[in-house]
């Protein structure tokens, strides 16, 4: 119950801060958080679950309909975890909530009603993990760097984009995870976000995992090649890998994101790439979203021990990505690939970073 009994105190502050009588809980993401991993959805896609959390400064509420009741009490207990349950028809799911929310002031993770949006605070809260939160993100991160492995030695030319996705979904799925952000880019097919289509596999391929596990949430990307890789891709790889360690090493307590970004950018320009960085976003901190939220120009969010991030330097066509921790002492990479070729970095003055290459076959 500490982890539970933390997360109400940081709750009901806010209460205090706006000021408001409860605080409503909508988000997949905000639901697993609050509860030690619960799911709340039905449909994976959904940004909103089937069931609310209402925290009030002495009570708490879960209100769902009368199809996702039962499940939350008899398999994941959540009644006998001190919830109390507002049960409302599959006709009228909202009616029970609804009902709570009338005439009081309240906050909530999502626009609802006349509750006031604290979003932003909420996934603030959501990025600072507890220890318990920090040992299931390392196992998860790596059942992730298993299933992408996996997946990327058994992917063959000829294959398409689809069916390399599917294989990196079951990859991910027979370990329990859910594959959230699943996506594939073969050859000369370049984007950011590369959707899985029907292209075939000639010679490359780029696979993108994003995977969630009891609401963690946690990413990884890697590179693989048949034969010979071009010296133009080797080029880009090779700079992806040296903004990637600038961002890995400077990921320390105390720094501002903003900072970070501004470190981003100077290895970028140092590589010979000074406008990738504008292509697209190059990650921030994770938890119970794939990103809590991003760094960006000046952004004053200044990281702590105990979270976790994801960078993804990208240089058109080549991509570094991976899950890390920030500890006291030093950083984890929590989806680490042994059996894959790497570079360690070396930078004046920080410990040397590991980088993926690309797996050639």
């Amino acid at each position: 119950m500490t982890e539970l009994t933390t997360k109400l105190t940081s709750l009901r502050l806010l209460l205090d801060r706006h000021p408001a009588e409860a605080i409503l809980l909508r988000r997949v993401s905000s639901f697993a958080w609050a509860t030690g991993g619960v799911a709340s959805y039905v449909n994976t896609a959904t940004t909103e679950g089937a069931a609310s959390l209402i925290i009030t400064r002495n009570k708490r509420y879960i209100a769902t309909n009368n199809i996702e009741a039962p499940r939350l009490q008899e398999e994941e207990n959540l009644a006998e975890k001190g919830w109390d349950f507002i049960i409302s028809p599959w006709t009228a799911p909202l009616k029970g909530l609804n009902e709570l929310l009338t005439g009081i002031t309240f906050l909530s993770d999502v626009p609802f009603g006349n509750g006031k949006d604290i979003s932003t605070e909420i996934s603030r809260l959501r990025a600072h993990l507890s220890s318990e939160e920090g040992q299931r993100l390392r196992e998860l991160g790596k059942l992730c760097a298993d299933s992408i492995t996996a997946a990327a030695h058994a992917v063959q030319p000829g294959m398409t984009e689809f069916e390399i996705a599917a294989l990196l979904g079951e990859e991910a799925q027979r370990r329990g995870i859910q594959p959230i952000v699943n996506l594939v880019a073969t050859d000369r097919r370049s984007y950011r976000h590369p959707l899985p289509s029907a292209k075939k596999l000639e010679k490359y391929a780029l696979l993108v995992l994003s995977g969630r596990q009891r609401g963690l949430v946690c990413s990884v990307s890697r590179m693989v090649h048949f034969g010979k890789v071009p010296a133009e891709l080797e080029r880009r790889i090779h700079a992806a890998v040296q903004v990637n360690a600038a961002f890995i090493a400077h990921s320390r307590p105390g720094m501002t994101l903003g900072a970070l970004l501004e470190i981003g950018q100077a290895a970028y320009a140092e590589a010979g790439y000074p406008f990738e960085w504008q292509n697209h976003h190059q990650g921030g901190v994770v938890g119970y979203e794939p990103r809590e939220y991003i760094a960006t120009p000046g952004g004053a969010d200044i990281l702590a021990a105990g979270q976790a991030l994801a960078w993804n330097p990208t240089v058109a066509g080549a991509k570094m990505e991976d899950t890390i921790l920030l500890g006291e002492d030093g950083n984890m990479i929590l989806t680490p690939t042994p059996d894959w070729p790497m570079e360690q970095v070396e930078l004046p003055g920080l410990p040397p970073v590991l980088c993926p290459l690309v797996l050639v076959r």
